[in-house]
């Protein structure tokens, strides 16, 4: 048994002292995407390899209240009404599922930016999905969570789980990396928002074809590199279309708004940072790494 298996614990959320329980919404980095085509529901076919920063927005729920939710922190205002925000959607989805689930009151603490392609509207879904599992003790595994999450959007089963996956399919096919070594992460946000439906919506060129997701292990910092240096982002392209203020090298995020810099060592991401980027005015998040951890 490990950590996730015990109640009222596990590596997202931990109870308080007054039985409030607190969720981690992680930042979701694409580190490649492939769009392989339109498929006959109206979702694309994606291939990615996805991975987790320790960054991201707080979750608190206090259970057994009327369902509510506030939310609080440094993008609270852009989050838009709590009515339409996926985490009462993500209640409710699981309360169809579950008879008799009881819900809470949710306290979402926002600090990753609004519409920039790091999965912050998915990750505080999942993370709702996760917590009232947790407290209410459902029936509900990881894959049976995921079910419920594919139901909301095409990223939320990936963020249910929260570890390093190769994402396929609409983003319901998962498989986690035998191995994925810690490397350190810049994400840069220009402050600029970039809708994934838009940038969809003005996506010209796909891939068409599969990559060949490699089965075994990245062994270490630079075979990941090397595998990353032989895909490449769709999104990218159109993204810079809505929004040039973002074309910088680096890798992008899901929606290309995040800039990314991965490398086996932290001051050359610095010095690559200072030498290509002339905003005026970024957002920065220097963290630690942490795929599949």
């Amino acid at each position: 048994m490990d950590g996730r298996d015990k109640p009222g614990h596990d590596r997202y959320g931990k109870r308080s002292s007054l039985n409030v329980l607190t969720e981690k919404a992680l930042a979701k980095i694409n580190l490649t995407l492939r769009v392989l085509g339109r498929r006959a529901d109206g979702y694309h076919e994606l291939e990615s390899l996805v991975a987790f920063a320790d960054v991201g927005d707080g979750l608190r729920l206090q259970p057994g209240a009327p369902l509510a939710l506030e939310i609080d922190g440094r993008y609270a205002e852009a989050c838009g009404a709590p009515a339409d925000n996926l985490v009462l959607k993500a209640a409710a989805a699981l309360s169809a599922r579950v008879e008799g689930l009881r819900l809470g009151r949710f306290v979402l603490t926002k600090e990753l930016p609004v519409a920039s392609g790091i999965g912050g509207g998915s990750a505080d879904a999942a993370a709702a999905l996760r917590g009232l599992n947790q407290v209410w003790g459902t029936d509900k595994d990881a894959p049976g969570l995921c079910e419920v999450a594919a139901g909301l959007g095409s990223d939320i089963p990936v963020c249910v789980l929260s570890t390093a996956s190769f994402m396929e399919g609409r983003g319901e096919i998962l498989r986690p990396p035998q191995s994925m070594p810690r490397i350190p992460m810049l994400l840069v946000n220009p402050g600029v928002a970039v809708p994934t439906k838009d940038v969809f919506a003005n996506l010209k060129d796909r891939s068409g074809v599969e990559i060949a997701l490699p089965r075994g292990r990245f062994g270490d910092t630079a075979d990941l590199l090397r595998f990353l240096d032989t895909t490449r982002n769709d999104l990218e392209a159109p993204a810079v279309v809505l929004q040039p203020v973002i074309k910088t090298p680096g890798i992008f995020s899901e929606n290309g708004n995040a800039e990314v810099w991965l490398s086996d060592d932290s001051r050359h991401v610095l010095v690559q940072l200072k030498s290509k980027l002339s905003f005026g005015s970024i957002n920065l998040y220097l963290r630690s790494y942490k795929p599949g951890s």
